[in-house]
């Protein structure tokens, strides 16, 4: 299934069924994206679900990888409603207007080629409520034509997850909230980071590197497990590396797979701050510790506090501390943290 470019544009449905490079942002982070929210018409009913976050926003940053994998099946635009029926651990697919047809088959033969594609991803953008690409809350039909109590997964979607189960995906709709939107994006970039870093020439010294770099990310979402992590790498092997990598890999995206929360911050600012304590004056750390204080309480947002204790740390700091990626884990100019 070869690569098509689609630069910034809606294209036409007969491209969707590979996946499609879109942007130029050639050093950005790569993501995948449901091609139906990047306003190719795609849908059932020959519509689209245009994302103006992706598209306004998020395509400045990202360098997008459009897919469709029912245009990528031949099910062609229009086309039936699809349903998933059966059992949740296992679901079907089916036309909604024929479900006695069973086109499970057809559907992941069609996407299975592109999977290894994907390994070059940094995350995933799936359209929500669709028995293809939907992330949760799926309904799937029993025999009788309702649906069952439980949930599931759209079919791509659980392909997608069962073989990259690192890859930070999210739905399309949930991204409108700014806790889970900024840590998406957060672990989009850690993903991009750690391959692009590590993975160029993977060494215990580029896993401890990188360790350092993200010590404070890691402490903000999960103290326990930034020193578990580390004890692993101090003492690590080099005749391990392989399984090294893969272990740490999946333990740091599993630590930073929720938000962190206020205290969790605040403890992380107030442990930058002590590496200011010889360089600024008291009366200036008297005042960020203030400033801490009101965003713990939900009077500021967290671009105050980290606003002011980044100025003195680019003033004053070590490069130890000016290299820690909490300081700016992705690019400012998304604008997360003011929204924390």
């Amino acid at each position: 299934m070869k690569l098509i470019t689609s630069t910034h544009q809606t294209s036409s449905a007969s491209h969707t069924g590979s996946i499609a490079p879109c942007g130029d942002q050639k050093q950005a982070p790569k993501v995948g994206i449901s091609a139906c929210l990047l306003g190719n018409e795609v849908r059932y009913n020959g519509g689209h679900s245009r994302s103006k976050l992706c598209q306004q926003t998020l395509n400045d940053h990202f360098n997008f990888r459009s897919f469709c994998p029912e245009m990528a099946a031949g099910f062609g635009v229009p086309r039936p409603t699809l349903r998933l029926t059966g059992q949740p651990a296992n679901p079907r697919m089916v036309f909604s207007n024929n479900p006695q047809v069973d086109v499970t088959e057809q559907f992941t033969r069609a996407f299975a080629p592109v999977m290894d594609s994907f390994a070059e991803l940094d995350g995933y953008i799936l359209m929500k409520n669709s028995p293809s690409c939907g992330l949760e809350r799926i309904k799937i039909y029993q025999e009788n034509g309702h649906p069952h109590k439980d949930r599931g997964q759209g079919i791509f979607t659980t392909a997608l997850k069962q073989r990259y189960p690192e890859l930070p995906v999210e739905e399309e709709g949930r991204l409108n909230d700014a806790p889970l939107r900024e840590n998406f994006i957060l672990r989009v970039y850690a993903h991009h980071h750690f391959r692009t870093l590590v993975d160029q020439a993977p060494s215990i010294g580029r896993l401890m590197a990188f360790h350092r770099d993200y010590k404070y990310v890691l402490m903000a979402h999960n103290q326990i497990e930034y020193r578990a992590l580390g004890r692993m790498l101090a003492i690590a092997e080099p005749c391990d590396l392989g399984a090294l990598r893969n272990e740490y890999h999946r333990r740091f995206m599993q630590a930073i797979a929720k938000p962190a929360c206020r205290a969790n911050h605040c403890n992380v600012l107030l442990h930058i701050l002590g590496y200011l304590k010889r360089s600024v004056e008291s009366a200036a750390r008297r005042s960020i510790v203030d400033v801490i204080e009101r965003y713990r309480v939900g009077e500021v947002n967290l671009a105050t506090p980290l606003t002011l204790i980044t100025h003195y740390v680019n003033q004053c700091g070590s490069d130890y501390i000016r290299q820690q990626r909490y300081l700016q884990p992705y690019p400012a100019a998304l604008g997360l943290s003011n929204q924390l």
